[in-house]
């Protein structure tokens, strides 16, 4: 299958699609750090979302010129690729830093201001931008997100999954979205460890407090990377 992993610097979803011999492409507008250029698409994932027309410049025997429509692009090695026609399957991590309840008391106008409609405004693009996977031209689509607006802003999720669920040893509630694939069936519940209680009274998943001494933006990159045994229960339920 020609597979789209999009918003994916980590490379884990389309590497373990790949381990199974799929055509499979990570997209993300950062450069992949997961040590394949050969099949990282760096970039506005909405360029190479849809098929689009093309001429080739290649004449039959009557003359005209034969249309060609499919998905055109580069990797991050240089190498030109084309996909003819759509692709056989999506699956979309969109960023969640302005979709989840977490900081819903940010878009509070009347304590915030002008900071809170600027969140608003950028809420909207993000919402805007989810409902791009869900409108694209593909058959088979799966989008991530954590527990938040979409629910109400597009509908409520098909399936909400955790990775220990898949043998990692982490909490992370994962809400899907899916459109022409079934459910993930578990393939190996594990026990979660415990997480770290603040004085407040606060819990929070223990990976996820250990982050907290990095930088904002490390903090991001390494919360939105999908564990590996979630990513092979893809591979193996949905390639």
């Amino acid at each position: 299958m020609n597979v789209l992993v999009a918003c994916e610097e980590s490379q884990r979803v389309a590497t373990a699609f790949r381990e199974r011999g799929h055509n499979a492409y990570s997209c993300d507008i950062l450069p992949c750090s997961g040590g394949h250029p050969e099949y990282h698409i760096k970039g506005n994932v909405l360029d190479v979302l849809n098929p689009s027309t093309h001429w080739d410049f290649l004449y039959t025997e009557d003359g005209e010129t034969p249309e060609w429509c499919g998905i055109e692009f580069n990797t991050m090695d240089g190498a030109y690729h084309r996909v003819a026609g759509e692709w056989d399957l999506i699956i979309a991590h969109p960023p969640c830093t302005y979709l989840t309840v977490a900081g819903n008391r940010w878009f509070n106008i009347r304590r915030y201001g002008d900071a809170a409609r600027d969140r608003i405004r950028k809420r909207i693009d993000a919402i805007t931008f989810f409902l791009a996977f869900v409108d694209a031209h593909c058959e088979k689509i799966a989008i991530e997100n954590p527990v938040g607006i979409i629910s109400t802003a597009y509908r409520k999720p098909d399936q909400i999954i955790q990775p220990y669920y898949f043998g990692d040893p982490f909490e992370k509630k994962t809400c899907l979205w899916l459109k022409g694939l079934p459910k993930l069936h578990p393939t190996n519940i594990i026990k979660p460890p415990p997480r770290k209680e603040f004085p407040s009274g606060k819990t929070m998943p223990l990976w996820y407090a250990e982050l907290w001494n990095r930088s904002k933006d490390e903090r991001a990159r390494e919360r939105s990377k999908t564990f590996w045994g979630f990513a092979r229960a893809m591979a193996e339920q949905w390639g």
